[in-house]
Order: C-alpha cells, then sequence, then structure tokens
C-alpha cells in the first residue's frame, strides 16, 4: 500500500488579499449577492475597495453597474478571482 504524504500551509488573509490588489475578484456577500471588480486596496479588518464593480443580485439577474465601492469585511462571505 503507497501512503501519501499532505502537507498543509497556513496562509494569512491578509497575505491571500495582498497577491491579489489589482486582480479582478467575485465576491459573495452575506446577503447573497455578489460583487465583481478590480481590487485596489484593502485593511486590516479586510475592508475592500472595488473599481470597475458589477453587482449581481441574489436571483442571478445581472445587476447594476456600481463603479468604485467601498466595502465593509464582515459583510463578505467568500472570494474567489476571475
Amino acid at each position: 500500500m503507497t501512503s501519501i504524504k499532505w502537507t498543509i500551509h497556513m496562509v494569512m488573509p491578509a497575505t491571500l488579499l495582498e497577491n491579489t490588489v489589482d486582480k479582478r475578484v467575485s465576491l459573495l456577500l452575506k446577503d447573497g449577492r455578489s460583487l465583481e471588480g478590480k481590487l485596489t486596496g484593502f485593511d486590516e479588518y479586510m475592508n475592500m475597495v472595488l473599481d470597475e464593480t458589477v453587482e449581481t443580485a441574489a436571483d442571478g439577474q445581472e445587476g447594476r453597474r456600481l463603479g468604485k465601492v467601498i466595502l465593509r469585511g464582515n459583510n463578505v462571505v467568500s472570494i474567489a478571482l476571475v
């Protein structure tokens, strides 16, 4: 029987966000909406600034173009690169 060795590396959220600045991200919010835009900045509380942001409603309908958005970090459920 072959054994598989796994290595787990802990990545801090701030480090992950640093590597994501100036890239397009998709954010899922607590209320079910999604925001997609270019991450231009963040702080130690994971509050984020997105540029060229588009909102998609919880029911999947294409939403509004919001432009520049400042988002409080505690509203974010998940972050994905686009």
